[in-house]
């Protein structure tokens, strides 16, 4: 039986899904929101059209059940996350979650039962925008959701618990959520690649080989702030000056080698005022890369930096790190299937690493993980300015359905 084209489905979708925003003009759907309630609904009712059984979990989850030849398999799973920044891009998670749907909405139509079960995941939370945390739905599905982060707070001073609540799930059977091994074969996602590598090589898709970990930190820069108009330059003690220096020694640093990646993104100067010198300055610190020794090695000397820094300028410095996230390298073996599933579309191989996070980080924590990057123009991500073509969401999508119509189940010997 022929394929049906998918790509204008997926597009159409994408335009009604982003279309469930809390601000008139933007799209910003966050986690445990009255928004992302409806999106899940209005995602609900497009896995049951594929033939799929839905629920949500413990943790705002939306799973939809494709069965194998016969009921009880362990599954593939597949999916991506629901939620978004605010004013975001159409496509970051959506693309993942409507493509996976498309997939099996084409499998149920041609009525081919697989011998194991798809499970399809629109994770709740993968931004984490409103607690601060990232990979909430993801790491509660992996197990790894830590009972502490029901205690995070959002802007307004709610709890996760609270918000939970509000949401109609109990924060006290989060445990459930959890999945196990046994019961998974292995997760793929489809992604925008979120980046300019395969608009570079003029290729539509693109099989990922690792996604990136990451180190972040929130720095503290402190001395007495002086009069811009009579502190010699000569005697001064000016955070904002210290701040500059460590931000340049981290472009140094991390320009140095390929695969590094180091950003400054948050950059505060205070008391801020055009007569004052700055007496404390805040920064944020970012630095990623494909190989955790590698991202360790360059964390180790720009520290090491900037606390010279601070001793050579007679400046105080707090180096607070919030966030230590493990590289996720995409499984070999899973790697082969979509490089051959991206062959069969005559598209040449390209291999690349994740820059951005993803739930598959989480999920690694429990089974063997691959990725499918499809191209975005510009690179653009986490904007409006995020689009795809519909030639390539259809690409896309007949990647995915390939590697999902011709998965070996686990390992080779």
């Amino acid at each position: 039986m022929q394929t049906m084209p998918m790509g204008p489905t997926i597009c159409l979708r994408i335009e009604e899904l982003a279309a469930i925003t809390a601000e008139s003009g933007k799209l910003t759907r966050l986690f445990l929101t009255p928004e992302q309630k409806r999106a899940t609904e209005l995602v609900r009712s497009w896995m049951n059209q594929a033939g799929m059984a839905t629920r949500t979990d413990a943790i705002g989850n939306l799973i939809g059940r494709y069965e194998g030849d016969h009921p009880g398999l362990p599954a593939l799973v597949v999916g991506s996350h629901l939620d978004t920044v605010r004013d975001a891009g159409k496509y970051d998670g959506m693309l993942g979650v409507l493509t996976a749907i498309s997939c099996v909405e084409e499998l149920h139509r041609e009525g081919v039962r697989l011998p194991f079960a798809i499970e399809l995941v629109g994770f709740s939370d993968e931004e984490g925008v409103r607690f601060g945390s990232t990979l909430l739905g993801s790491r509660a599905f992996a197990g790894t959701f830590e009972p502490c982060m029901l205690e995070s707070r959002d802007a307004k001073g709610l709890t996760v618990a609270d918000a939970l609540r509000e949401f109609g799930l109990n924060p006290a059977t989060i445990q459930t959520a959890a999945r196990t091994p046994s019961e998974i074969l292995a997760y793929v996602e489809l992604h925008i690649e979120q980046g300019p590598v395969l608009e570079k090589m003029d290729l539509p898709v693109g099989c990922v080989t690792s996604i990136n970990g990451a180190t972040r930190f929130k720095i503290e820069v402190k001395v007495k702030a002086g009069h811009a108009g009579t502190v010699p330059m000569a005697g001064r003690q000016d955070a904002l000056a210290a701040a500059a220096e460590c931000v340049l020694v981290v472009e140094h640093r991390c320009g140095s080698e390929e695969g590094l990646v180091g950003t400054v993104g948050f950059i505060e100067a205070l008391p801020g005022s055009v007569n004052v010198i700055p007496g404390e300055v805040r920064f944020s610190l970012d630095i990623r890369a494909p190989g955790d020794t590698q991202r360790r090695r360059a964390v180790e000397d720009v520290t090491r930096e900037i606390n010279t820094i601070a001793q050579r300028r007679d400046v105080a410095i707090k180096i607070d790190r919030s966030h230590d996230a493990a590289a996720a390298p995409c499984s070999p073996w899973l790697m082969a299937q979509i490089d051959q599933a991206i062959k069969a579309e005559g598209i040449s191989r390209c291999h690349l690493a994740s820059g951005a996070g993803h739930d598959g980080m989480a999920v690694a924590a429990i089974t063997d993980i691959g990725m499918i990057f499809v191209r975005c123009a510009g690179g653009i991500s986490h904007s409006p300015a995020e689009a795809i073509k519909v030639e390539d969401a259809e690409i896309g999508a007949r990647v995915l359905l390939s590697f999902i119509k011709n998965f070996k189940r686990g390992r080779p010997a």
